[in-house]
């Protein structure tokens, strides 16, 4: 089993020890639809605090110029599902695939003159995580501030004297949540909430958040708008999606990198300029979800809401595909009343048992009128959607428990059409390298899949 395997299968093996507590559930959020109120107003805040609501809905009406009041109010209903507000002024850059993402952060970090903040389900010591602990180090004797919060089971396979060095270089690390009890102050020991964000933030003016891990695994692109098709798959990269933030929303991201950290209980981050004054940095309306074990439920009560309440369309990419019950009700709901329900899912996947697991749903959504595809040669590891073609996420968040339930989390959503066709022509793209798996094929599929799929699905709650 590869250390990337072997990151994803200890909380669920521990379980199976019987060291992990009772089994939690996901919130009713049909039930939140009900209180939709057509006039209501979400609420905006700016560089200058919260909007009023006769100003909020202007703007909402100027930058999401197909937004009606049945949208707006949708945006509303999120907003008390959540308790977050949007976030107006803000510039977004879709990024795609390790190299283009990778490079990008690796300016920032260069560019920085107060702080760093990295958080990371893995940090790699190969080739790229050299890469990046260099530039972290050199930006630290520079007088640069550098925090960096790194699961324990992500990086269960580097060795420690990788992070030894950052540290006698003067770099503030957190291993969070470490496996191995001794670390662990009290009866806070709870090895199967991980924390699987992805998230940089320079400055506090600029931040990064999506699927990537700090890992040689992104050192190649995938398929994603190549020229050339590669049909051999150690030349092809994994096929991802990050974003990169700029403008008050950064705010947002930051306030989360500072509260996680505050759990772990250990010492206080070094001063610096965090929270610098906020300027407009561009014309997007944003929501920065941040969700943890124990929590509200953030991020699954935005996914749910906005499935639920969709008219046209719904085109989602998902690496880990394992949903919920009232997840694929919503998405057979939605088909069924006429959106157009896509799904890209992986074709080949990093995780055998996920991989099949998924699968247990496929016969009675595909049934359903939803289309279901497969990413052919590269391995999917984006977490996106996009939906009516004006509300957009991306993020870390995997469509399955373990994201949900079980990991600390962190996705933006984007909305207005400008966002959401830069979305739709991604995921358009994904489609071109995609097969499409029909009803017919897929009831004929062979018996050892099944057998597969069957194993795996007493395993659906802990993936």
């Amino acid at each position: 089993m590869t250390i990337f395997r072997m990151r994803f299968w200890l909380p669920a093996t521990l379980m199976c020890w019987g060291l992990l507590g009772a089994c939690a559930s996901l919130p009713n959020v049909t039930a939140m639809s009900d209180k939709l109120e057509p006039g209501a107003v979400p609420s905006v805040t700016g560089v200058h605090g919260a909007m009023s609501d006769a100003r909020a809905k202007a703007l909402l009406s100027k930058r999401w110029k197909k937004a009606s009041l049945e949208q707006q109010a949708q945006a509303a209903l999120e907003e008390a599902a959540t308790g977050v507000p949007l976030i107006a002024g803000n510039k977004t850059t879709l990024l795609f695939d390790g190299p283009q993402t990778m490079a990008e952060m690796l300016k920032a970090i260069t560019a920085a003159r107060s702080s760093i903040n990295l958080e990371t389900y893995i940090f790699d010591q190969d080739e790229l995580g050299m890469k990046f602990a260099d530039a972290l180090i050199a930006k630290r004797l520079e007088g640069v501030v550098v925090n960096i919060m790194y699961d324990s089971v992500g990086t269960i396979g580097v060795p420690a004297e990788f992070f030894t060095r950052m540290r006698t270089a003067g770099i503030n690390l957190l291993e969070f949540n470490p496996v191995n009890p001794a670390k662990v102050s009290g009866d806070s020991w709870k090895v199967n909430s991980r924390d699987h964000r992805k998230v940089l933030i320079v400055d506090g003016k600029t931040a990064f958040t999506g699927g990537i891990n700090i890992s040689a695994t992104y050192a190649k692109s995938s398929l994603f708008r190549s020229a050339s098709k590669p049909t051999d798959k150690s030349q092809v990269g994994w096929r991802d999606t990050h974003i990169k933030v700029e403008g008050p929303a950064v705010q947002a991201f930051q306030w989360l990198f500072v509260r996680n950290w505050a759990t772990q209980d250990k010492d206080d981050l070094p001063e610096a300029d965090y929270f610098p004054q906020p300027v407009i940095a561009g014309d997007k309306v944003v929501r920065v979800l941040g969700s943890e074990p124990g929590g509200k439920f953030e991020i699954y009560k935005a996914y749910n809401l906005a499935i639920q309440e969709s008219k046209t369309s719904i085109h989602i990419t998902s690496a880990y595909f394992v949903p919920d019950r009232q997840t694929v009700d919503a998405l057979m709901a939605a088909a069924r009343r006429g959106v157009d329900v896509k799904i890209v899912l992986p074709g080949v996947s990093d995780s055998g048992l996920v991989f099949y697991a998924g699968h247990a749903f496929y016969d009675e959504l595909l049934a359903s009128g939803v289309k279901i595809y497969q990413l052919k040669l590269a391995v999917l590891h984006a977490k996106t959607a996009v939906i009516d073609g004006n509300w957009s996420t991306v993020g870390s968040t995997n469509i399955d428990t373990r994201s949900f339930l079980h990991n600390s989390e962190l996705n933006v959503v984007v909305l207005g059409d400008a966002f959401g066709t830069e979305m739709e022509r991604a995921f358009q793209e994904d489609l071109r390298d995609s097969t499409v798996i029909t009803l017919n094929d897929w009831r004929h599929r062979p018996w050892a899949h099944r057998m597969k799929e069957w194993a795996a699905r007493f395993m659906n709650y802990w993936l």
